[in-house]
């Protein structure tokens, strides 16, 4: 194997795809980052074994001599890093497995190990489906945070993903908070298709997704139990995790007895205030809620928070209320991510008083929606 590609190109994939390394491989070759040089691009792998999760990125090469070789992912990807910004060749010593590059002045030896050893990646197949990838990108950064970050349950660490007539749905759960992202769709399912697309999977591919991706395409599974996302330059393949999704949606209220508008860019920093105060109780935020003293008047949202140690805060803000007065608590971490999520310039909030869920959601729009549980104070 012969190549020459540029610096910043080959910099930039290997931090798209050495994402995927494990902390620690269960063999020297899942450490490793796979380079195939064919047809004038040099392609990179690697592949975690424990997700079940493999990333592969083209970028434009000279290809002088067909090969493939895997160098130490790490090692390679903070040789590369540091080069100059001019080309980079790469020349592969077949029997030694070592791997000769030149950049400007710099000359190094990476000691490798044979491709026929790294395992199998899934190879691009077209795709069932083609999503907008602004749209895409959106509904996974609007539900993945929710999703559960432990392994109690595995099942709600995975976004369940569901293909109904012309709709696509996105729903995750921590049994905590619960967040649902609907589009539209140019093709028709029928009958549904239903999936848990692991959340850290999903992480990736809402971070590969550039401006210049306007379609991605999804390749559903069929025979294997795996999803595979297609970029213009990046390929990203997940296994499915396996068990029911529970019907987290019915705890979604159907009326409520306080409906608040506030504008969203004020409440988040409100609430990115009181968190500096509430970091010492659980995260414990309180939101007060009263209705327009006079006709005409602004209703008010206070945003309180309190430490024992270190004192206290609280922000006041206007709003349009409609119903009673609410006093209740919730994580402020929780509102400040799905405040960071929402796009709109007002923001809805609605209650049954303290002791039930709060809905959040974007005002003027049906597409989104997220439901999070009160703290007992």
């Amino acid at each position: 194997m012969k190549v020459s590609v540029s610096q910043e190109n080959l910099a930039r994939g290997l931090s798209i795809v050495n994402r995927a390394i494990e902390n620690r491989p269960t063999m020297p070759v899942l450490g490793n980052v796979l380079l195939e040089a064919e047809e004038a691009r040099l392609r990179l792998s690697t592949v975690n074994a424990t997700l079940g999760m493999d990333i592969t990125c083209w970028i434009g090469a000279k290809v002088h001599t067909p090969g493939a070789i895997t160098l130490p992912a790490r090692t390679f990807a903070d040789l590369v890093s540091n080069l100059s910004p001019e080309q980079v060749d790469l020349t592969l010593d077949s029997p030694t497995q070592t791997v000769n590059l030149r950049c400007g002045g710099t000359r190094a030896n990476i000691k490798g190990i044979d491709a026929d050893e790294f395992p199998p990646v899934q190879r691009n197949d077209g795709g069932d489906l083609a999503m907008d990838g602004r749209v895409l990108k959106e509904m996974i950064n609007q539900t993945v945070f929710a999703a559960a970050t432990d392994d109690n349950r595995p099942i709600l660490t995975g976004v369940q993903t569901r293909l109904e007539g012309n709709v696509i749905t996105m729903t995750a759960s921590d049994g905590y908070r619960l967040a649902v992202r609907t589009a539209r769709l140019e093709q028709e399912f029928d009958p549904p298709v239903q999936m848990v697309i692991p959340g850290r999977a999903l992480v990736e591919v809402a971070r590969i997704i550039g401006d210049e991706d306007s379609e991605v395409l999804i390749s559903l599974p069929s025979d294997r139990a795996q999803v595979m996302f297609h970029t213009k330059n990046v390929d990203i393949a997940s296994q499915l995790l396996d068990g029911k999704f529970p019907d987290v949606t019915a705890i979604i209220p159907k009326t409520y007895s306080t409906a608040t508008v506030v504008a969203t860019s004020d409440l988040l920093r409100a609430c990115q205030r009181a968190e500096i105060f509430a970091r010492d109780s659980a995260y414990t935020g309180r939101i007060y809620v009263k209705p327009p003293q006079a006709a005409g008047a602004p209703g008010e949202v206070m945003v309180a928070s309190r430490s024992a140690e270190r004192g206290d805060n609280e922000g006041v803000l206007d709003a349009n209320v409609e119903g009673e007065s609410l006093d209740i608590s919730f994580n402020i971490r929780y509102l400040i991510d799905v405040l960071r999520v929402i796009h709109s310039e007002n923001v809805v909030l609605e209650s049954n008083g303290s002791t039930n869920p709060g809905v959040i959601r974007p005002q003027g729009r049906d597409d989104f929606i997220h439901v999070i549980m009160p703290m007992s104070v």
